[in-house]
């Protein structure tokens, strides 16, 4: 079976035609600072203990800054940390080792006063949630709640800093409290200011809960690359701006190899969710609609393509990506795909490859 995630109302096209450079890393404005310095879910710096970072540890907060995702940012040396390592090098002339080299630490040279975490204050508009602790299985339980929404505030501080529950605890010490007004240890992810104007589904709050800034480079052309596990971003002149890990595709779903089109962007959107569309699920289920959220089947975005059915989406479990399988479709992180989304325009080719 292919995956065949239809979604409600109409679709909402993607208008962002911004650029922004991309061999710096991303930062804000002293204008965007100031906006944030007001905005209920900025993260003011603290004052902390003095941290030993590793090496791993900020090469991943320089290659997600520059837009070629490590995947979750643990400090360990997985393969998509490899994969975002030798984006980096092919986009600096270097050899594509995928190693912490001589050469790309030279080249990260460029970047030594970015350090590779921050102390940060929960703002307590952040840790009100709401949150779903108790979020179900079944899809008929989910259909019922307002939101798939995170199920607890270190869930949702571990998508805002681009990591996991685990390695942010591995950050701070035993006796670290989370909480409204405490301060935490994070990799060090920008804040970024909300979007100017009307905002649709809630899209400029999820893009500050993700930590991903509006102003992206523009794509002309996407490659899934389906050897490297990656998808790829790449210029109107060709150069390679961007990299994120990806999952795609399976035995029973494979990745529809080929030619397509971007065709729109749905921020937030619904899931019609149809058990007779899937072949691992039984028949005799009912159909559901089931709501928004960065815990539901496509995360926080679906960027729709020409294949009818086929999508390029987010998901609610950031730590599989690359490891498991889909429904066919390419997932990602869900702040890769937020960011993908402010690169993207009806039309952008988009190259499925072997």
């Amino acid at each position: 079976m292919k995956i065949h995630f239809c979604l409600s109302g109409l679709l909402m096209l993607s208008a962002c035609n911004s650029s922004a450079d991309q061999n710096e890393p991303e930062g804000r404005s002293a204008e965007a600072t100031s906006a944030a310095a007001g905005d209920p879910l900025h993260f003011a710096d603290a004052k902390g203990a003095a941290f030993d970072e590793t090496p791993v540890l900020r090469a991943q907060v320089i290659l997600d800054r520059l837009g070629f995702s490590p995947g979750v940012i643990d400090g360990e040396e997985g393969e998509s940390y490899g994969a975002a390592l030798r984006a980096f090098q092919s986009a600096r002339g270097l050899k594509e080792s995928g190693k912490l080299d001589q050469a790309t630490l030279t080249a990260m040279q460029e970047w030594s006063d970015v350090p590779a975490t921050r102390m940060v204050t929960i703002p307590a508009a952040f840790a009100k949630g709401p949150f779903y602790p108790d979020m179900p299985d079944a899809a008929a339980e989910q259909a019922k709640l307002q939101a798939l929404g995170y199920r607890n505030l270190m869930e949702a501080l571990a998508e805002r800093f681009h990591s996991t529950p685990a390695a942010l605890v591995a950050l701070n010490s035993p006796t670290t409290k989370i909480g409204a007004g405490k301060v935490i240890r994070v990799p060090n992810i920008a804040d970024v200011a909300p979007l100017a104007g009307t905002d649709q589904r809630d899209w400029s709050a999820t893009l500050q809960k993700l930590g991903v800034a509006s102003s992206q480079p523009e794509a002309s052309k996407l490659v899934v690359d389906k050897s490297e596990g990656v998808l790829k971003a790449y210029d109107a002149d060709g150069k390679l701006i961007a990299q994120f890990p990806a999952t795609m595709g399976s035995s029973h779903d494979p990745l529809p190899i080929g030619n397509w089109k971007i065709k729109g962007v749905s921020h937030n959107p619904d899931f019609h969710y149809n058990p007779e569309l899937f072949w691992d699920v039984s028949d005799d289920k009912e159909a559901q609609l089931l709501p928004p959220g960065p815990n539901g089947p496509v995360g926080v975005v679906w960027i729709d393509l020409s294949k009818p059915h086929y999508g390029i989406h987010g998901t609610g479990a950031p730590d599989t990506i690359g490891r498991a399988e889909s429904h066919g479709c390419v997932r990602l992180t869900n702040w890769d795909a937020a960011r993908l989304a402010q690169m993207v325009k009806p039309g952008v080719e988009a190259v499925f490859q072997e």
